[in-house]
């Protein structure tokens, strides 16, 4: 299972990437899973529903299954956030998982990259675990200190699925052998 960082600044468009990419690959016969790390105080629980009065009164989990799909609910209560690598281990065999959120994570990446704010410049010139940059105007990584690193235009979404078909058809490292490798 190869996992893809899709990496960048809040705002800068990696969740509409993501959309657009999942059915250009399926398309190409892969199966995708998405793996989205909220940095907010997201909860996707409701006050007064059934699954949020089971996990109040102090359950540890809570499955909640429907006949079209299903969701597990885990309180961490005192335990730390898992990590990238474990949360991986809870998703079922695909040929690729997209991941949103973690962009400081020790696995490849792509990173989406628009001039939005003075203060905030692109990830790929510090991080090396960036393999190539969407960006809208597109940019040229050889003037930011990454010469060969691929740089993709934003909106062509069919050269960015080209880019990650070849990513996944690449070498066959697990996930677990690239993070190590990586950190």
């Amino acid at each position: 299972m190869k996992t893809l960082g899709i990496s960048g600044w809040s705002g800068c468009g990696k969740t509409t990437l993501m959309v657009a990419l999942i059915p250009r690959l399926q398309a190409r016969g892969l199966t995708v899973s998405t793996l989205k790390h909220a940095h907010h105080d997201v909860d996707l629980d409701r006050p007064g529903k059934d699954t949020w009065r089971h996990r109040e009164a102090g359950a540890q989990e809570v499955l909640l299954a429907t006949g079209r799909r299903w969701a597990l609910l885990h309180e961490l209560r005192r335990q730390p956030e898992p990590s990238l690598a474990e949360l991986l281990t809870y998703l079922q065999p695909v040929d690729l998982v997209l991941v949103e959120g973690w962009k400081r994570g020790a696995y490849p990446k792509l990173e989406v990259w628009r001039p939005m704010k003075e203060s905030q410049s692109p990830l790929f010139p510090d991080d090396p675990t960036i393999i190539a940059v969407a960006s809208d105007p597109l940019i040229a990584p050889a003037h930011h200190g990454r010469p060969g690193l691929p740089a993709l235009l934003l909106n062509d979404v069919e050269a960015i699925a080209r880019f990650v078909a070849d990513f996944v058809a690449g070498p066959n490292a697990t996930d677990q052998d690239k993070l190590c490798k990586l950190r």
